[in-house]
């Protein structure tokens, strides 16, 4: 601890990505990048911007990317807002939106960058638990006296999705606060609520193209809501950072976003292998949580989970292993879904371990 560190940094508990290692070539299954390249119209799109132009400024207002989201969703541009990564985005809509001084409504198991979050803008978290078999329960947010809603869906790390039925209950339980549906993983096989954006003006809708598009290396997310949202989440943007996406970024984005054959095509392919291999984990005598997401998450009532992790990590595969702290899910693993062949010498790998 530095003397010059302020109490706000001092009481910090950041954020702990996932295993990047250096030291060899690992099979990477642990933090849910697509195995797929990216679409080769985004790829021909950002290489065209490696040229002079870069000594140029980006658009600040990202016209062309936010013009393309906004065709693919059948919104205006003004329902649109774009950052670098929805990690920015998410972190915007929390300054922006959930710190007058009531608690934000979150589940007890999800994407955990939530509670950092919390704690960097001072807001106390109120965590709603999930039921037993790691559910949200849509009336476990009604009558809460608090200052938002956050709801991932499908929810991290679980991979479980909710209807839009379930959607529309928390909103409608929920009306006089914004109700931030996070959804970093929806092309993989849930329901989106961007339908509802005209419907509900406190509705907003985060979404990545690190997943889908397998665009995580530029690091580019968004908002879509009523346009008083996005509005705010500009002026919160322009406080801070004018040019957060740049101009490599904007016309990678904007072409991925285009490129809808291509989205729909390693989607697909993303699906099918995932439900292959939970066909092959559940045979290896694993339980295997029902996903709609680009990943599975999936304990053995036999095996302790870190000690799967570190013997596939010797092996050079790296899964997601939470902590052994982490109670209910203290003995899961969380794997992300590879290509077939990156999925076979996973099931090779346990089926060895677990002989």
């Amino acid at each position: 601890m530095s003397r010059f560190w302020t109490d706000k940094i001092a009481s910090l508990d950041p954020y702990v990505p996932g295993e990047q290692p250096q030291d060899k070539k690992y099979i990477k299954l642990n933090t849910n990048e697509s195995p797929y390249a990216p679409s080769p119209k985004a790829l021909a799109a950002m290489q065209d911007q490696v040229s002079e132009r870069l000594r140029l400024y980006p658009d600040p207002n990202c016209v062309t990317l936010k013009t393309a989201l906004a065709k693919s969703y059948q919104l205006n541009t003004g329902q649109v807002f774009v950052g670098n990564g929805s990690d920015e985005v998410l972190a915007l809509a929390f300054m922006g939106y959930f710190t007058g001084g009531k608690p934000l409504a979150f589940a007890d198991i999800t994407y955990s960058f939530y509670k950092v979050y919390a704690g960097l803008y001072s807001i106390e978290p109120k965590l709603i638990p999930l039921d037993d078999d790691f559910n949200i329960v849509p009336t476990d947010y009604e009558n809460l006296d608090v200052s938002g809603v956050v709801v991932t869906n499908p929810n991290a790390p679980t991979g479980k999705a909710l209807p839009l039925s379930d959607i529309e209950a928390i909103l409608n339980a929920n009306p006089d606060v914004v109700v931030l549906v996070d959804e970093a993983y929806v092309d993989f096989g849930a329901q989106s609520a961007v339908t509802l954006v005209n419907q509900y003006p406190n509705l907003l809708v985060v979404q990545t193209l690190s997943k889908s598009r397998a665009l995580a290396g530029i690091r580019v997310g968004y908002a879509l809501g009523h346009p008083d949202l996005i509005e705010g989440l500009e002026r919160l943007k322009n406080s801070f950072n004018s040019y957060p996406i740049d101009r490599i970024a904007l016309a990678g984005a904007t072409a991925a976003v285009e490129d809808e054959t291509y989205l729909k095509e390693i989607c697909d392919k993303t699906i099918a292998t995932r439900e292959q291999s939970v066909k092959e984990l559940e045979a290896l005598g694993f339980s295997v949580l029902p996903s709609a997401t680009n990943f599975v998450f999936a304990t053995h009532p036999e095996k302790n989970a870190e000690q799967i992790y570190l013997a596939l990590k010797e092996q050079g595969i790296l899964v997601r292993f939470f902590g052994s702290n982490k109670l209910r899910i203290g003995n899961y693993l969380r794997i992300t879904i590879g290509t077939d062949a990156e999925m076979a010498a996973l099931a090779t790998a346990l089926k060895a371990l677990l002989s």
